[in-house]
């Protein structure tokens, strides 16, 4: 087996088509299916079974997932002791929660792991932030869910085995302009992978018409002007809360908070470096 090799197969697993997995790491279609077709002759089975609808691993290639993550650490960090070359962290966040919560993640890494560099990679897309955990391309990342299972929240999980720590809750506001008696029959969202348009879709169901408005500020915007009710983040309101520029609204239902969790590949705790620095950034200062 060759570190490539495992490379390939590990991106598509992820990507689930040979097509996908090529565009994301720069390489032709035909090489990705030839890197496969030489893995699965090394040893001796088929490591996916393929249809239409994409590529899934065989219970070999499950088996083999863990062990390429592994192998492809292990290589990283016989490069970086031997070229005395520090550890990078690579922290994914979404970019809601960068400004506010991330530089407290930050500053434990920094006070446990002094030695540690990190690289930030901010981004407005949950998938993407998993999609790049779940490839080895981020360490870990920050995202937002609710209590509970991983992906309670109503989105959809890479196919590898991802562990998380809940870091701390991030209380919602359902708010709207002061003078708006019918604001409550409309909810201001942004697209449907929104973490905060999963909440209010928990929250209302289908019995409240959506309006699409955009990201956080233009809906918050948009609610000071009367165009409908909004469910944001506390952190995002509590000025304009405090400025009477919007009220808050009391639904039927409590609104629960969401959780920022850090999640990762549950098969790399093996490694102790690993290990130690993701639990060191879940620690309080």
């Amino acid at each position: 087996m060759e570190l490539r090799q495992l490379r390939t197969f590990e991106a598509v697993v992820v990507h689930r088509t040979v097509t996908d997995a090529a565009v994301a790491l720069g390489l032709e279609p035909s090489s990705v299916s030839e890197q496969l077709r030489t893995l699965e002759r090394s040893l001796g089975t088929a490591l996916f079974e393929r249809s239409p609808r994409g590529m899934t691993p065989t219970p070999a290639g499950q088996r083999l997932l863990p062990w390429a993550r592994r192998l492809l650490d292990q290589a990283d960090q016989a490069r970086r002791e031997v070229t005395g070359v520090r550890l990078v962290l690579r922290l994914g966040a979404l970019e809601t929660v960068a400004a506010t919560h991330a530089p407290r993640v930050l500053a434990r890494l920094a006070e446990h792991h002094p030695e540690l560099d990190v690289a930030l990679h901010t981004d407005a897309v949950r998938d993407g932030l998993l999609h790049g955990v779940a490839a080895g391309s981020l360490d870990a990342a920050l995202v937002l869910d609710t209590a509970g299972p991983l992906g309670g929240l109503g989105f959809a999980l890479p196919p590898v085995p991802l562990a998380h720590l809940d870091l701390e809750d991030v209380p919602l506001a359902l708010v709207a302009a002061p003078a708006s008696p019918d604001s409550g029959q409309r909810l201001l969202v942004n697209a449907p992978a929104c973490s905060f348009r999963l909440a209010g879709d928990r929250l209302f169901g289908p019995e409240v018409e959506r309006v699409h408005t955009g990201g956080l500020a233009v809906t918050r915007a948009c609610a000071e002007r009367g165009l409908g009710m909004a469910l944001l983040p506390e952190f995002a309101v509590h000025d304009h809360l405090a400025a009477g520029t919007l009220r808050r609204l009391a639904p039927a239902t409590p609104v629960p908070p969401l959780r920022l969790r850090l999640v990762w590949r549950a098969d790399r705790e093996a490694i102790p470096a690993v290990r130690d620095v993701l639990y060191a950034a879940a620690t309080p200062r």
